[in-house]
């Protein structure tokens, strides 16, 4: 009889799958209100994030923010005024061009694009009530200008400049976010481990799983937007 397949055990939901809580205990925000200024009184390493991590006491308490390039410890952070790099504002006041970072989805919700590290997304043009901005992957996406983005780029480029070498410091990489890996091709699997297993049947008609199959047998292309070969 065959084992449970990995997605099968990854839905139970047992330690042995389940990311680790201390390396998200940060959680990334904005004040609610941006008014003043902020002091950047630590910057620190996070195992779930590619930046540096900067906690920032402004008036009314602390949060955490990712580093931008050249942040350092004392560094005054303004709110809602300036075009210089680590200040918060809203899109509707940042001119085009601008690179910038950490940018909010909605407007309060403290950001969630642009955030990995030495990345940047830059103000391309404004178009009526919406923003347009230029993100890493030259495409333009729309946003509302009420949301709020910080100047700069964020810190932590050289990080892919040296290769990992050893496959126990890519484990260990891996681990602290619970991401798979290594990652087992489903065709070299024995055939009663997964649907796609054994060699036979490798230029199969179809990977589109069924949208009622039970765990286990739904694997492959899940509710795919589109079929056929791109033209």
């Amino acid at each position: 009889m065959g084992k449970r397949i990995i997605q099968q055990r990854r839905g139970r939901g047992t330690s042995t799958y389940r990311v680790n809580k201390k390396a998200f205990r940060y959680r990334i925000g904005y004040p609610r209100k941006l008014d003043g200024e902020g002091t950047v009184i630590k910057l620190f390493n996070s195992a779930a994030h590619t930046s540096p991590l900067a906690k920032i006491k402004y008036s009314k308490g602390t949060f955490y923010t990712p580093a931008f390039r050249g942040m350092v410890e004392g560094q005054k952070i303004k709110f809602g005024e300036e075009i210089k790099d680590g200040n918060i504002l809203e899109l509707k006041d940042i001119p085009v061009k601008t690179k910038i970072y950490n940018i909010e989805s909605r407007p309060g919700d403290g950001g969630v694009f642009i955030r990995s590290g030495g990345n940047s997304a830059e103000i391309n043009r404004v178009v009526g009530d919406s923003v347009l901005i230029l993100m890493p992957s030259k495409k333009e996406k729309k946003f509302n200008p009420y949301c709020r983005a910080t100047i700069g780029r964020t810190a932590g480029a050289g990080r892919l400049d040296k290769p990992i070498v050893k496959a126990g410091k890519q484990h260990y990489i891996k681990k602290s976010k619970n991401k798979l890996w290594p990652r087992t091709s489903a065709i070299k699997m024995n055939v009663i481990d997964h649907p796609f297993g054994s060699g036979r049947g490798k230029r199969i008609k179809s990977k589109i799983a069924k949208r009622n199959a039970p765990p286990g047998r739904k694997v492959g292309l899940l509710r795919p937007r589109r079929t056929g070969k791109r033209k």
